[in-house]
């Protein structure tokens, strides 16, 4: 399944939770039920998964935990805040850098309207084959 195609699931399901559930609760909270909700789907979904970076000869094991991974395609970065704050997109397309994955989600469940609070972040995705008509290779 292409990323877009991973996405797309993601977002449908976080929308159906929120519509289920509503804003304002425990980030933790979300976060179980949206990886429930995938696994449910038939998703392969890493939770809390320790992420390691070099620099230089320094080897740190766990320099961040991405709160989820789906199809080892996709970094899924849940909050529950009043709004939103660009160091969340920063710290997200860093992640996504890091893990040299493409996509990633940022999904705001506080927002009154889960549309609202959901930002796609792309780094870098691969060459354009001319040959598939402007669609990414993946």
């Amino acid at each position: 399944m292409a990323p877009n195609e991973v996405s797309g699931a993601i977002i449908d399901a976080s929308i159906r939770i929120h519509k289920a559930l509503g804003p304002g609760l425990l980030e933790s909270v979300y976060h179980l039920v949206l990886m429930h909700d995938l696994v449910e789907r038939g998703f392969r979904v890493r939770s809390k998964e320790p992420i390691p970076l070099r620099y230089e000869s320094l080897q740190i094991d766990k320099a961040f935990e991405a709160d989820l991974i789906v199809e080892e395609q996709v970094i899924v970065e849940i909050k529950s805040v009043e709004t939103l704050l660009p160091v969340h997109s920063k710290q997200l397309l860093t992640y996504l850098k890091l893990t040299n994955l493409h996509l990633g989600l940022l999904l705001n469940f506080n927002a009154a309207y889960l549309k609202d609070g959901i930002i796609r972040l792309v780094n870098q995705l691969p060459e354009v084959n001319k040959a598939t008509s402007g669609v990414p290779l993946f």
